[in-house]
């Protein structure tokens, strides 16, 4: 079981609702409905849903490509 799979299952089942939510938003490309950010010094992005970041990058088709999820602190951007 990967890291993303552990989350979901740890956290409360109205974060999990809204975290899928905007993980189908990000993989239907609407980036308009979510708020995304470029990391700083990466070529990464960052998608922000209450204190969750979605951190992704794009792949050679400019498909999405999801790195990580975590609860936002001081050390969310390193990866």
């Amino acid at each position: 079981m990967d890291k993303i799979e552990k989350l979901l299952r740890r956290i409360s089942k109205s974060d999990r609702q809204r975290l899928e939510i905007a993980l189908e938003l990000l993989i239907n490309k609407k980036f308009e409905l979510l708020d995304i950010q470029k990391v700083k010094d990466t070529n990464l992005y960052r998608a922000r849903k209450g204190n969750f970041r979605i951190i992704f990058g794009f792949g050679l088709d400019k498909e999405i490509i999801i790195y990580a999820i975590k609860l936002r602190n001081e050390k969310t951007y390193k990866i």
